[in-house]
């Protein structure tokens, strides 16, 4: 499966990057996100998901750009200094983070399976009867939850340093991930025309929040550097998460409705390759 074992014990530490399209700056990933979300339809699961991340992404870059952008979250904690503590090394981490989910949308499109965390998202991303709010959040789930661990552990390795060094900014990420949940949530969620899908759209959501999702990955990167002698351990433990992240995934993508493709639309159309 795509970056879970090999990486997460220091050995092929240059491998996300550079199989996800050359991607090796934060430049570099902005453009791969507006290719792929220029090749989607609005309305596809995997569309949602990219337009939410291009917008984080885009704000880690302003914060790396240091104190004349505006940087995420408002004003920086120290006015005149840059967002980020250490922006060398939060760039690094944001384009391997970034290569992850690159490398699933990548192996979609060439007939690959997508990592099983992902794989919900690809599977139901042309699904009706689930609410754009879902595929939103389900694409947080598998991004946060599984390749944000493995991706600190990564650029760990790429820096020569422990999880420490990355611990600040990982933190001042939290702020700036928590205002684009609550504008995705305040902007996908039903209107008036569908009361009847709000109440149990807010019951299935509200067991996921970015907050408890970060915290868990952190708790996962300090066991996965522990285990990084360990070979064997490590790897189990990143196959249980991949396995694991995917099953809250499907969970958060349970159709609310039936699938109906809109008017003039071939249902055979929701099984397009990831890349369009």
């Amino acid at each position: 499966m795509p970056g879970t074992a090999a990486s997460v014990t220091g050995a092929t530490t240059t491998a996300t990057t550079t199989t996800a399209g050359g991607t090796d700056t934060v430049d570099g990933v902005l453009a791969r996100l507006r290719e792929i979300g220029a090749g989607l339809p609005p309305d596809d699961g995997v569309a949602v998901f990219n337009r939410m991340y291009l917008t984080v992404t885009d704000a880690v870059r302003r914060g790396l750009a240091g104190p004349r952008a505006d940087p995420p979250g408002g004003t920086p904690p120290h006015p005149g200094r840059p967002y980020f503590t250490d922006p060398v090394a939060m760039a690094e981490l944001d384009v391997v983070f970034a290569g992850r989910y690159l490398l699933a949308v990548d192996a979609v499109a060439a007939g690959r399976p997508a990592p099983a965390c992902w794989e919900p998202l690809f599977e139901l991303r042309g699904h009706r009867g689930v609410h754009p709010l879902q595929f939103a959040l389900a694409g947080m789930n598998a991004h946060i939850q599984h390749d944000l661990p493995l991706a600190v552990v990564d650029t760990c390795h790429r820096l020569g340093c422990g999880p420490e060094r990355l611990a600040e900014d990982y933190r001042r990420v939290n702020g700036l991930l928590a205002g684009v949940e609550t504008t995705v949530r305040e902007q996908l969620m039903p209107g008036p025309d569908l009361l009847e899908r709000a109440e149990p759209l807010t019951h299935l959501l509200g067991a996921w929040s970015v907050d408890a999702a970060r915290d868990a990955a952190w708790a996962t990167v300090r066991a996965l550097w522990r285990l990084r002698d360990v070979p064997s351990a490590a790897e189990a433990l990143a196959a249980a998460l991949d396995g694991s992240v995917g099953l809250l995934g499907r969970a958060l993508l349970t159709p609310l409705g039936p699938d109906r493709p809109p008017a003039g639309r071939l249902p055979e159309a929701r099984n397009r390759p990831a890349g369009g």
